[in-house]
């Protein structure tokens, strides 16, 4: 009751708003809500004894370890938004040895970076906690920028460092998507039969899904369909930004929709919002861990409380947050790592 008390006060006002919400577009009773048996659901499966000793390991590790649901520490962005401009404010994280041990103190289900962090101090530390090696990367060095996403190293040198599970990011929507398709459906095939996990960053990217003053990249219907390329091209677990509004195929006009799908499937809700990714990663059993987002200083905690809250009640498996923890002193970024834990420690939070 205790943890629920302090996840009340954070909230404030809003607390009765996200904890008391009930879906009823998409009821509770249509998902696969994770539990200490996520790791079981995969027995139907293709995925073979070693993937699923992979999974049992991410599953398994750190204060959420055994409870179904994820808190993984990302930390990509030296190479995804330029090292200074993401290091500049803790420069501590310009060392890689303390991009691992943030995890580990924070007891973290494990640690996604890139290939050379994580192949840095793989003796010391790949059997201390799971590795996630995010396989390719967006660079800002090019001039004019390009959005693309191109592979840093193979499948092969991610299993040889010791990590679990290979993460990658496919651009959704953007004019080099269906190569990112077709290269990470195949990277992903190589991770299973090495038995790895995969983890995709189900991301959407085109200048055109901004209109009229709005953005829709974080629509649900976009990422949703997002989510539901992810899980086609067998991802074990989906990592999704949290849906800010929706109706994007039917304000930028294109795709396939019917008003109907809106009002038969989600609300304005936050949580009916997010609950409608849920459902695109086949009603929950591939798990949906939502992003933490960009640091903004004093709402941070509250921020990532109330994410982890709508991620819990809308069926999904947890949070990735990276900047909210490392773009602040290691003890004040446990902590956060930590209230966003508690989230998904409480009992009485239930999926909505």
């Amino acid at each position: 009751m205790k943890n629920l008390k302090e996840i009340e006060d954070i909230l404030g006002d809003d607390a009765a708003y996200y904890l008391e919400h009930t879906c009823d577009k998409i009821p509770a009773d249509r998902i696969q809500a994770p539990g200490p048996g996520t790791v079981e659901t995969f027995i139907d499966s293709d995925r073979n004894p070693q993937s699923l000793r992979s999974l049992a390991q991410l599953y398994g590790h750190g204060n959420l370890g055994g409870t179904g649901f994820l808190n993984i520490l990302p930390i990509d962005q030296g190479i995804e938004h330029s090292a200074a401009f993401s290091f500049y404010k803790n420069q501590d994280y310009f060392d890689p040895e303390n991009i691992i041990n943030l995890a580990i103190e924070a007891g973290c289900n494990g640690v996604a970076s890139t290939f050379g962090v994580l192949a840095r101090h793989a003796r010391r530390f790949a059997h201390k906690i799971p590795f996630v090696v995010k396989i390719n990367h967006n660079e800002l060095l090019t001039y004019p920028n390009k959005y693309d996403q191109i592979p840093y190293g193979t499948v092969k040198e991610a299993w040889n460092l010791g990590a679990v599970a290979i993460g990658a990011t496919i651009y959704f929507g953007s004019e080099e998507s269906n190569r990112q398709i077709v290269e990470i459906a195949r990277a992903f095939e190589e991770a299973h039969e090495l038995g790895m996990a995969t983890i995709l960053w189900c991301y959407t990217r085109n200048s055109d899904f901004k209109k009229d003053g709005k953005d829709y990249h974080s629509s649900a219907d976009l990422t949703g369909q997002a989510n539901h390329l992810g899980v086609t091209i067998k991802a074990d677990v989906i990592k999704q930004k949290l849906p800010t509004n929706n109706f994007g195929y039917q304000n930028i006009d294109f795709g396939k929709y019917d008003d109907e799908m809106y009002k038969q499937l989600s609300t304005d809700h936050p949580i009916d919002l997010c609950r409608y990714q849920v459902a695109n990663c086949y009603m929950g059993k591939i798990g949906l861990i939502n992003s933490g987002g960009g640091s903004k200083g004093e709402s941070d905690e509250k921020e990532a409380v109330r994410t982890a809250v709508i991620n819990k009640r809308a069926g999904g498996a947890g949070l990735i947050m990276g900047r909210k923890a490392f773009q602040r002193p290691l003890k004040e970024g446990v902590e956060i790592l930590n209230k966003v834990q508690s989230v998904y420690l409480e009992d009485k939070i239930t999926i909505a």
